[in-house]
């Protein structure tokens, strides 16, 4: 794929994406709750983890209808799931920021209660828009649903969250650094990857290889993310800048250092390029080139 074809893909897959949200999403939610929701999931972010489902949906020949159906609708549960995610993290008892995706956070604009139950609503309009009534086999959205859970729940997201909130101001190791990183940011981006493949036919070797992938990528994330957070600017990244290092949290900049984290995320890339090749795949190109634009980029 030509890094022309590369970017129209991405600009045809947001779109979707973006106008799905639209749809489901709702706008008339009781005093407001829609509003909020809203504000906190639309009209900004990278949509990574939506795009990651969809460049392996395509890998796996998810082709026909049904399957692609299944693909949209795993790509918008899961960035519901990120946005929920971001909001709780944003508030006073978590991370305590004010600012994201270049705006003030949502419990800045519509207050605490409100976000709080926003980000409740979006982690649960997550699993409805999993399960049509039609359009989608039931055994295919419960295989999607599981995968989405365990990735968020006390094994995943939350579980990291909650090793993250407790690490403050505390030495880690690398491998306890890892660990909570492979839990907060990387399961739901390797259960993105999960969640395209299994809209389509997909071999055990291929399977595992995904798998290897999106966990490279997962953590590379979050490597790249600590070292943004030290040389990006607040313009730039559309959150607070220094924000780690200012509440001492440990980062893969303070356990290893700044170049040597570069060099370890570039490392994680070419793991995930070795876990593609590995894969038998021939329609991966786009999550090799996701691949390297988690590592690339500036924001």
């Amino acid at each position: 794929m030509k890094p022309s074809d590369f970017d129209i893909w991405i600009r045809r897959g947001l779109e979707a994406v973006e106008a799905a949200l639209d749809r489901w999403v709702p706008r008339d939610a009781p005093v407001g709750l829609g509003v909020a929701m809203r504000y906190g999931v639309l009209d900004g972010g990278k949509r990574l983890r939506p795009l990651l489902v969809l460049a392996a949906a395509e890998a796996v020949g998810a082709d026909a209808r049904e399957q692609r159906e299944a693909a949209l609708r795993a790509a918008v549960a899961v960035e519901l799931i990120h946005a929920y995610s971001l909001v709780h993290d944003d508030m006073p008892c978590m991370d305590n920021d004010v600012l994201r995706r270049g705006k003030p956070t949502v419990h800045v604009q519509f207050g605490e209660a409100q976000a709080m139950l926003a980000g409740d609503a979006m982690q649960a309009l997550a699993f409805e828009v999993l399960t049509p009534d039609e359009g989608v086999d039931p055994a295919l959205q419960a295989r999607l649903c599981r995968l989405l859970a365990r990735s968020s729940g006390h094994a995943g997201m939350a579980g990291g969250q909650a090793i993250d909130l407790a690490s403050i101001g505390k030495p880690l190791a690398e491998a306890e650094l890892r660990d909570m990183h492979r839990r907060k940011t990387g399961a739901l981006l390797q259960a993105s990857v999960l969640m395209g493949a299994a809209c389509g036919t997909v071999t055990p070797q291929a399977w595992n290889a995904l798998s290897d992938y999106g966990a490279a990528i997962g953590l590379a994330f979050q490597v790249v993310d600590d070292i943004l957070d030290v040389t990006g600017l607040s313009e730039t990244l559309g959150k607070t800048a220094g924000k780690d290092q200012h509440t001492n949290k440990p980062t893969y900049v303070t356990v290893l250092g700044l170049e040597a984290a570069r060099r370890h995320a570039a490392e994680l890339r070419d793991q995930a390029h070795a876990a593609l090749a590995r894969s038998g795949l021939e329609r991966a190109a786009g999550l090799s080139l996701l691949a390297d634009k988690v590592v690339e980029r500036d924001s």
